[in-house]
């Protein structure tokens, strides 16, 4: 569909109706979905292929919007008043209020935030009026989408609109930066560079270590995450009494509390049920979460690498 009012409009319906949406930014079409629910989070995961619950960009109006979800420091500020709008991902603490889907930011107390630089992006944020995550509209792995037309060779029959507003201006991703307590690194290359934001700063940057095996803070790097406080155990067919049990498809009975991830074994639900679950359970108190066997077809292998990061040994 042609960008304009027209598009705008029916983007918005659908995005709060829980669908999906490729529209451009300045960087590349992003597949966007209503940042706040689940459900719709779980969708994109489908839609993408994605291997594995990388935290996803939500995409808001303005600076005002950003602060309304996340603390800001005094560098996330300053980089917000130099870049945004444009492409420039910062990752910072949530706030307690924050609608942000737990399945948007993969289980973390962190969110990753963008102001993108293009009217017709810009437009569907107004009319959703919602936070939009919106990862590349391609399929995982595959090239990042510059225009339409790689959106619909890419996931068609996937996404229920597409909104053509043209080639992007960038072709690349955004920079991601972290504005954590651990100070500012450099997560990922993107549309900024490196020396524009150390000019802004008016210090060095640090780029951030990849850590093998651990879970990403945000797309394009692999730091800590979050775990339960209680021990994992995967694969479980039985409950002790002092566990608590996260099911799938009613396996399991016992223990001091159970939630089902999907009573009907459908994997996009028991997705968008996982984070909010675990940490569910973990506030039950028990000694360890006995965790059900959950098939590694689909989105199953996706929530099982999360689990299997969340059983991992603690240093």
């Amino acid at each position: 569909m042609e960008a304009g009012p027209a598009a705008a409009a029916e983007a918005a319906l659908i995005l709060r109706a829980g669908g999906l949406v490729a529209f451009p930014t300045e960087t590349v079409y992003g597949l966007g979905a209503d940042a706040t629910s689940d459900a719709a989070v779980a969708s994109i995961y489908v839609a993408k292929d994605r291997p594995s619950f990388n935290p996803l960009i939500s995409h808001v109006t303005d600076l005002g919007a950003a602060e309304a979800l996340a603390h800001l420091d005094s560098d996330a500020w300053l980089l917000a008043d130099a870049f945004w709008p444009g492409p420039l991902t910062i990752v910072a603490p949530v706030r307690r209020e924050c609608p942000v889907s737990l399945l948007a930011r993969a289980g973390l107390d962190s969110v990753a935030l963008r102001v993108p630089d293009h009217p017709v992006a810009q437009a569907i944020l107004r009319a959703a009026g919602t936070p939009i995550a919106a990862p590349s509209a391609n399929r995982s792995g595959r090239v990042s989408p510059t225009n339409a037309e790689h959106v619909a060779g890419d996931l068609d029959g996937r996404v229920d609109l597409i909104v053509d507003g043209g080639p992007c201006v960038v072709g690349v991703e955004s920079t991601i930066v972290s504005c954590l307590s651990d100070g500012l690194r450099l997560l990922r290359p993107g549309g900024v560079s490196r020396e524009a934001i150390e000019r802004v700063l008016g210090r060095p940057v640090a780029a951030s270590a990849i850590q093998e095996g651990a879970a990403p803070l945000a797309p394009g790097m692999l730091p800590s995450h979050y775990a339960p406080r209680s021990a994992v155990r995967l694969d479980a067919m039985d409950v002790a009494d002092d566990e608590a049990a996260l099911d799938f498809g009613g396996q399991l009975s016992g223990g001091v509390a159970r939630l089902d991830l999907s009573a009907a074994r459908n994997l996009s639900e028991a997705a968008a049920n996982l984070f909010a679950y675990l940490r569910r359970l973990d506030a039950a108190g028990a000694r360890a979460i006995a965790v059900a066997p959950i098939p590694e077809t689909g989105l199953g292998a996706a929530i099982n690498d999360r689990l299997a990061r969340a059983a991992a040994p603690r240093a």
